[in-house]
């Protein structure tokens, strides 16, 4: 054995339970089945030219007593004898033989594997693609055990390094696929890097199940390598594991890389599903670098995509405001108002935060006036982020008249719509009007908390050295249960001695 790897891992992600492939197809995606369902045939091809040669022996008959013999010992758990008793049966062994035993199921997949090195050592067996296509078809299909998943892969490498062409694609497909399932990434990744080797030409399935592998164990960079090879060879899967593949390098913050993943699939006219986009354009929007790429994949929604795209739409508009493309966000905005998904607050309240945060007030309040118009109702947040712009800029009239708005509009309104302006006021140095906030709070039925207080304690004893207010809501906050921290309660008590020094100083210099 030449490779192995950590303990099992579930696949964690978006990938769904798959099955193993059964046929071998350059241009489309194998489609499932169960195992057990799978036949030899439909592995191998009915164009097999090992199938045309089989019928020179039709005149060929199985020995059904020896047939038996050979699986009712398969069939059970032998120690090292299984050789020795096989030589014992003098066996026949035609490669219909062969096959009629592989296919049987319930065979000890390791006991199958023991019994094919028995065979290839005779003299009168040929070994041809049809019998190994067979065993690791029988194998995959039902035996599940890593060691027993090896073993058929040490075999059939061993088989495939000394006869160039025997080994088929079909075979490798199966055993990249049963690798990953039982999550080794780097075996399947060995499998598929030995292909060349064996004269096999990878087909999507092959690139599938090998960046599938390799992505259920996180390895994201070789998953790439293998895409690019995929690229390259304008070999894709179908339209649905095109959308795995995405979900998976964006699930490896290789979301650019999954965006060209995505322009090949489009030319070749491989749309992945919707779900698949939409995770794409949301991993787009996550990198400052990759939103523009996010904002040109919005073109190509129409119709009934398009009207229930508000999720992509949404996470766009969010990226431009974060990259501060305010001109790029409202021109979407106007695009999603003319033409869909229609915005809600939630698109409205992000594009005016963005102004708000930028200082362009004015932009600001002509998209809630838009928003208004749409029937939309600004809510208790469109109001305090539009507050708190007006506050860093120390525009606290304005700050005032909205939250006045506000309160018509909303019977309740929040903490930190309160909090945002008595921050103003105490940046401002206007106590009295922040005071004047922290009781109105209370009538409007929004109980001061603890950030309140300790804002306003902390502007006074460091901005004004007023202790005794400072004292008095400390005192205030007690009544209520609420809990001021040490280095609050310290400045207090810092500042009133600092004070009571200076007048001690005073009194001296007077006597």
């Amino acid at each position: 054995m030449i490779f192995g790897e950590d303990n099992d891992t579930q696949f964690e992600g978006l990938s769904e339970h798959f099955s193993l492939p059964s046929s071998e197809d350059d241009d489309s995606q194998m489609d499932n089945y169960a195992p057990g369902d799978v036949s030899v045939d439909s592995v191998v091809g009915e164009e097999n030219e090992v199938g045309e040669e089989n019928e020179e022996s039709e005149a060929y008959e199985i020995d059904v007593e020896k047939l038996e013999k050979v699986l009712s010992l398969l069939q059970s758990s032998v120690d090292g004898s299984l050789e020795s008793t096989l030589d014992s049966l003098s066996l026949d062994l035609h490669e219909e033989f062969l096959v009629k035993v592989l296919e049987t199921p319930l065979v000890l997949g390791e006991n199958l594997i023991r019994f094919f090195k028995w065979a290839m050592k005779k003299q009168d067996l040929s070994v041809n693609t049809h019998v190994i296509d067979a065993l690791v078809c029988s194998i995959c299909n039902s035996d599940l055990r890593r060691k027993n998943a090896y073993a058929l892969w040490d075999l059939v490498r061993e088989i495939g390094e000394k006869n160039d062409g025997l080994v088929s694609i079909a075979s490798l497909n199966q055993l990249i696929a049963l690798l990953s399932k039982l999550g080794k990434g780097k075996a399947a990744l060995e499998v598929f890097d030995k292909s060349k080797d064996f004269g096999c030409v990878p087909d999507s399935n092959t690139y599938y199940y090998t960046i599938e592998a390799l992505c259920r164990r996180s390895f994201y960079d070789w998953a790439w390598m293998v895409c690019e090879k995929m690229l390259d060879k304008g070999t894709l899967p179908d339209s649905e594991n095109i959308g795995k593949i995405i979900c998976w390098l964006c699930k490896g913050s290789k979301a650019k890389d999954a965006h060209t993943v995505y322009i090949l699939a489009k030319e070749k006219n491989k749309c992945p599903p919707k779900s698949a986009l939409h995770f794409l354009i949301g991993s787009l929007c996550r990198d400052d670098g990759t939103v523009k790429l996010a904002l040109e994949m919005l073109d190509s929604f129409e119709g009934e995509v398009r009207k229930y795209g508000i999720k992509p739409f949404s996470s766009v508009i969010r990226g431009l405001c974060r990259i501060k493309d305010l001109d790029g966000a409202k021109q979407l905005l106007s695009k999603m108002i003319a033409e869909g998904p229609p915005p809600g607050n939630a698109v409205f309240n992000t594009v005016i935060s963005a102004y708000c945060k930028d200082g362009c007030m004015k932009e600001a309040i002509e998209i809630m006036k838009l928003m208004e118009s749409r029937g939309l109702k600004p809510d208790v947040y469109t109001y305090t982020v539009i507050m708190s712009g007006y506050s860093s800029g120390g525009q606290m009239e304005e700050a005032r008249s909205i939250l006045s708005e506000a309160k018509k509009k909303h019977s309740k309104l929040s903490h930190v719509t309160y909090h945002t302006l008595i921050r103003g006021y105490c940046k401002l140095e206007q106590f009295d009007k922040a005071l004047e906030l922290l009781r109105e709070m209370e009538k409007f039925g929004v109980q001061p908390n603890v950030d309140e207080y300790n804002k306003l304690i902390q502007s006074l004893c460091l901005k004004s050295l007023d202790w005794g207010t400072a004292e008095k809501l400390f005192a205030e906050m007690k009544e209520k249960g609420l809990y001021l921290n040490s280095i609050t309660r310290s400045l207090i008590t810092a500042v009133k001695e600092l004070e009571e020094e200076g007048l001690a100083k005073e009194v001296s210099i007077e006597a």
